[in-house]
């Protein structure tokens, strides 16, 4: 698909694919109304939009730039469409601003920072829908782009297809997840129990390993995918979580959150994610990543010898743990 830089890059999740209904003035059905075999009429990106009714601020904003037909041509577009409750979330009269006529330019560059041209579906953003842990659970794994968490994808419209965003994402506030190469390096000798150490940032984590008895797993044959959290998200955790974890008495209660970091198998992120960088209209590029339940990705594909690491903001849970 053209515009889109394959670079390679994280994992997945399953997102529920929805079909956009209309109303009747323009001879739709309603989602509410609609049973058996009802044919669904879809409609261009802009009615879709109108229709959803939580998107008032963007189209306000299409409206003012100029930008509203262009995206009722035959396209294909794709839109990450924040919220309403996305656009209130920025600083306060921002908005206000931005839609006076001297700012019209600044307005259509943001806007089309939103926007790809062509129809990218969430399958052509994400490759797994799952990852299954040594915890033996499966790792809750969502899209984000930018610092924008993609709450539902796959909105069908005539001329493309909307992904809803919870924030709205401003050109040059983020860049590529930075990481090593996506072949692994001769100098990959070290274990990921060795390669953590070295790194200096994840002493906690050592430490836990160390206390659960997992230092002889992790520094075997392998291969395995580590999501490591960082000394400074285990320093979110609540006072004295981290202290009760290593005693004796919650061995199992430590193994358990450990192994819920870790897949069995090396996922390095082109195996998980394949758009690394996505072009806009404005000509900038947009990054998508993914969210590892809670937490997300900083850096990807630290190889080891007996795997690869991906270093994650906040230590995950598995959900009986929560």
């Amino acid at each position: 698909m053209k515009n889109l830089v394959i670079t390679s890059l994280v994992v997945s999740v399953v997102f529920g694919l929805s079909s956009v209904f209309a109303c009747s003035t323009c001879g739709c059905t309603s989602p509410s109304t609609c049973t058996g075999n009802t044919e669904v009429k879809l409609t261009d990106i802009v009615h879709t939009a109108e229709h959803a009714g939580q998107f008032q601020t963007l189209i306000a904003a299409l409206t003012a730039a100029d930008l509203a037909e262009v995206l009722q041509t035959a396209g294909p577009f794709t839109v990450f469409a924040p919220t309403d409750k996305a656009f209130k979330a920025l600083p306060k009269g921002t908005v206000e601003s931005l839609l006076k006529p001297e700012n019209k330019a600044k307005l259509q560059t943001i806007l089309k920072y939103h926007v790809v041209a062509g129809k990218v579906m969430s399958t052509d953003l994400v490759k797994y829908e799952n990852a299954k842990t040594l915890h033996g659970n499966k790792v809750n794994l969502t899209l984000m782009v930018n610092n924008a968490q993609v709450v539902k994808a796959d909105i069908k419209a005539t001329n493309g297809v909307i992904h809803v965003i919870d924030h709205v994402i401003l050109p040059g506030t983020s860049q590529p997840i930075t990481g090593h190469a996506n072949t692994v390096p001769e100098y990959a000798k070290d274990s990921i129990v060795q390669t953590a150490v070295n790194a200096g940032q994840f002493k906690t984590l050592v430490a836990a390993i160390q206390s659960a008895g997992l230092v002889d797993v992790l520094s075997g044959t392998g291969p395995f995918t580590v999501f490591a959290p960082t000394d400074a998200a285990f320093a979110k955790l609540p006072a004295g979580t981290v202290e009760s974890l290593v005693q004796p008495e919650n061995l199992a209660t430590l193994q358990g959150i450990l192994k819920y970091h870790v897949l069995a198998g090396k996922l390095g992120s082109q195996d998980i994610l394949t758009a690394h960088t996505v072009k806009t209209l404005s000509g900038q590029a947009i990054y998508p990543s993914v969210l590892v339940d809670n937490a997300a990705i900083q850096v990807k594909n630290i190889y080891c010898r007996n795997g690869v690491i991906h270093v994650i903001d906040n230590v995950i849970l598995p959900k009986k743990e929560i």
